[in-house]
């Protein structure tokens, strides 16, 4: 974290604003997760409710081993936003870990009905239909097809 950056901001707060969220999102890059969360913590302060940066926190919970606290942000963000896929994608596999299997099939259905459509989320797609195919007692052959439309 850039501290003098921090403390030298002077009365021009505004001209040396740190965005902790993107702070945030670079350490956790680096596996920093520790120093991750304290400026995920600061980006909170400035918009509590952000639901990005909580996100960005369970994500790095789950990283670090605290699956408790990354279920609870997980679920802050969705008891704000029901449909948020991120969010459901993360539980799910926090809870398939646990082996609460139905729970778990819960979200990543809810992860699929939004239909995430940003870079990358196709590996994430592809992954949430195997799972879930697996939980059904699919067939290998069948969980790595594309939907007819007809879920």
């Amino acid at each position: 974290m850039n501290w003098w950056r921090f403390w030298n901001s002077g009365d021009d707060e505004s001209r040396d604003r740190l965005d902790y969220y993107a702070e945030g999102v670079e350490l956790a890059r680096k596996e920093r997760f520790h120093e991750a969360l304290t400026s995920f913590r600061l980006a909170l302060r400035e918009r509590p409710r952000d639901l990005s940066t909580l996100e960005q926190m369970a994500v790095v919970y789950t990283r670090i081993g605290m699956t408790d606290e990354a279920l609870r942000t997980y679920g802050r963000v969705l008891d704000e936003a029901p449909d948020r896929p991120a969010a459901h994608y993360g539980a799910g596999y926090l809870l398939l870990n646990r082996g609460l299997e139905e729970d778990a099939a819960r979200h990543l259905e809810a992860f699929l009905e939004a239909r995430p459509s940003e870079p990358g989320a196709e590996r994430h797609v592809r992954h949430a239909r195997e799972t879930l195919a697996r939980l059904r007692g699919e067939g290998p052959e069948d969980s790595g097809t594309e939907p007819d439309g007809s879920d």
